[in-house]
């Protein structure tokens, strides 16, 4: 018996299938699909969570200095010249930054590996928003898990679907 359901695509459609219907589970919180699907997308996606659950609070607290460009009132940068040319000021600024330990940075590339990019549209936003998933993943959802071992989605049975009679399902985050 095979470790995993093949859904009637080569390897990399169903690859590619899972990460799509995985980075919507985790950045919606529920999806609609088929029985099959969501028993696949289940595995990948609690794995995730557990990975973010277990590297949660694995990272240090670090001041850092950073130079940050002067803006003036309109937010343009403000420049002065200076042997003749003209140069951007630059002010100090201490920056309190998470700085990921060894295990939670490997936890947080093992993520990238199957989550895709993100961006989010506003209505009256011109371009849209990048967001982070993995980041989502330890600041948002691993808290709200930290307590429970396991099972962190639900099976939802909806009924069948009119077109080919397969079952859907309501896949969740509990």
């Amino acid at each position: 018996m095979a470790g995993y359901r093949k859904l009637g695509r080569t390897a990399a459609q169903r690859k590619a299938l899972i990460r799509g219907q995985v980075t919507t589970l985790l950045q919606n919180g529920k999806i609609v699909t088929t029985e099959a699907r969501a028993k696949e997308i289940r595995k990948v996606a609690e794995g995730l969570i557990a990975l973010a659950v277990k590297e949660q609070g694995n990272f240090e607290e670090v001041t850092v200095t950073a130079k940050v460009a002067r803006k003036d009132a309109d937010g343009k940068r403000v420049k002065e010249v200076v042997d003749g040319k003209k140069v951007t000021v630059f002010d100090e600024v201490e920056k309190t930054i998470k700085k990921d330990n060894p295990s939670r940075l490997h936890a947080r590339r093992q993520m990238k590996k199957v989550l895709y990019n993100v961006k989010e549209a506003t209505e009256n936003q011109k371009n849209p928003k990048a967001v982070d998933l993995t980041n989502k993943l330890f600041d948002e959802i691993a808290p709200k898990y930290a307590d429970r071992n396991g099972g962190y989605t639900r099976i939802v049975k909806i009924g069948q679907r009119k077109g080919d009679a397969a079952m859907e399902v309501l896949l969740e985050l509990v």
